[in-house]
């Protein structure tokens, strides 16, 4: 038997019906909202949860593939294999734009493209897409 998080998690993704994301503390407020409004998605942000606001990388990542969610962050850190290994993520989207534009422009690609196919399209992978980012899986790590 696992946390009440990991028990629960398979339900509440497939009654949701909309991407299960876990933000960053990095990602802007902004972005935030964009998610949430123009892409529907289900946004869990630290920052507004005083519990995790401070958690260290290792326990967001952890939180998050407890909690059935992708992982979004605009931190680099989280591509190191080593410390952050693939197998034991539900997901990680690690951002990379030159302003806030270039960031909703990206999102609104992977929604249609990805986040709307499957559940956890990322679940033990990782991927770093940038504003050159071809789509698919080019840039996966």
């Amino acid at each position: 038997m696992g946390t009440l998080a990991s028990e629960l998690g398979a339900h509440a993704q497939r009654i949701a019906g909309q991407p299960r994301m876990y933000v960053d503390a990095n990602v802007p407020a902004g972005l935030v909202a964009f998610m949430r409004t123009q892409l529907r998605w289900d946004v869990l942000f630290v920052i507004e949860h005083d519990g995790l606001r401070r958690a260290r990388d290792g326990d967001h990542y952890r939180f998050a593939r407890e909690l059935r969610r992708t992982l979004i962050t605009l931190d680099r850190d989280y591509l190191d294999d080593r410390k952050f290994p693939p197998a034991e993520s539900g997901g990680v989207l690690v951002l990379t734009a030159p302003e806030e534009q270039g960031y909703m422009a990206l999102l609104t690609r992977l929604d249609a493209g990805l986040f709307r196919q499957v559940p956890l399209p990322l679940n033990r992978r990782k991927l770093h897409v940038h504003g050159d980012w071809p789509g698919g899986e080019a840039s996966q790590s």
